[in-house]
């Protein structure tokens, strides 16, 4: 898939491709020195990381943006089974393990959370630290938004979720809308380059798919492997910085920036900004800014301790 035309401006990064457990996944890699790996969510891509991107170049990072198998210019199976939770965790590490990443800078949201977060924790080795950005890594209780009977539970129900998000790409198009403060600026901007890589009904399953392993009740088959997520995490020294949208109407900041910080109480922040769901559309130079002043202060640490 080529880069949609609406999106070259923004987006003027040469493709790469890599094979991963036998897909091929797109990412960009750009600059020099330690890595920052940015990941992305349910229905976005990289893209949504381009006004990150550009401060973090300028600062003297390498920057590498995957977008998961199933998502923007990555291929996309048309399986149900290729969309599990330790599938797309599999493909994170092999494409890290690739190109043999360390000292990696890791930035998540949304299923970037837990997918980037079993990646850090089974690899710690390659780390250096954690930003976490309105995700969640725990198995209970649920949000109370994946609890609504509407929107959620009937978005992803088995006959009308592949009617709504299938056929009519309505999470790319109208449910990110609806997750951003600046919904005119997003209209314009973006609206049109998140659906453009989503074409057809058969490129959008995994929109209605991997939403499914979102654990609401004691019997969801993700459990055993958010008690283990929400495990590690809790023996994590790694050091991290947590960053919120403050009007986030899926994972509340009140409640999920707290429970992180419950986990990893020497994180930095919570540092709340602009934002909705998708925090990066309304406050990215300000994201960028956090990052790089983070990661400059590691590095003024590690120079102070001589190593």
């Amino acid at each position: 898939m080529e880069i949609p035309p609406e999106a070259r401006a923004q987006w003027p990064y040469a493709p790469r491709h890599a094979q991963v457990n036998g897909w091929r996944m797109h990412y960009i890699d750009e600059g020099e020195g330690d890595p920052v790996v940015l990941l992305h969510g349910n229905p976005t891509w990289g893209y949504l990381y381009r006004d990150v991107i550009p401060p973090l170049l300028q600062a003297g990072r390498r920057v590498i943006v995957p977008d998961m198998i199933g998502f923007g210019l990555s291929e996309k199976p048309t399986r149900e089974t290729a969309h599990s939770l330790d599938g797309h965790a599999a493909n994170l590490t092999a494409l890290m393990r690739q190109l043999d990443l360390t000292r990696i800078t890791l930035v998540c949201h949304d299923w970037g959370g837990p997918t980037g977060l079993a990646f850090a924790m089974s690899n710690v080795a390659r780390m250096r630290a954690l930003v976490v950005m309105s995700t969640w890594a725990w198995p209970l209780p649920p949000a109370e938004f994946h609890t609504r009977l509407f929107p959620w539970r009937m978005m992803h129900a088995p006959v009308v979720g592949p009617y709504l998000l299938g056929r009519h790409n309505v999470l790319a198009g109208r449910g990110v809308y609806l997750s951003v403060v600046d919904r005119e600026k997003f209209r314009s901007s973006a609206q049109a380059v998140y659906e453009a890589v989503l074409p057809d009904p058969a490129t959008r399953l995994l929109t209605w798919v991997w939403p499914r392993w979102i654990p609401i009740d004691a019997g969801a088959r993700a459990l055993a492997r958010f008690e283990w997520l929400e495990r590690e995490l809790s023996k994590s020294t790694l050091p991290a910085m947590i960053i919120w949208g403050r009007e986030d109407e899926v994972f509340d900041a009140a409640t999920f920036s707290a429970r992180f910080k419950q986990l990893l109480p020497h994180a930095e922040g919570p540092h709340l900004v602009t934002g909705r769901h998708f925090l990066q559309e309304d406050s990215g130079a300000e994201i960028a800014t956090l990052v790089n002043g983070f990661m400059d202060r590691l590095e003024v640490a590690r120079q102070g301790k001589g190593l």
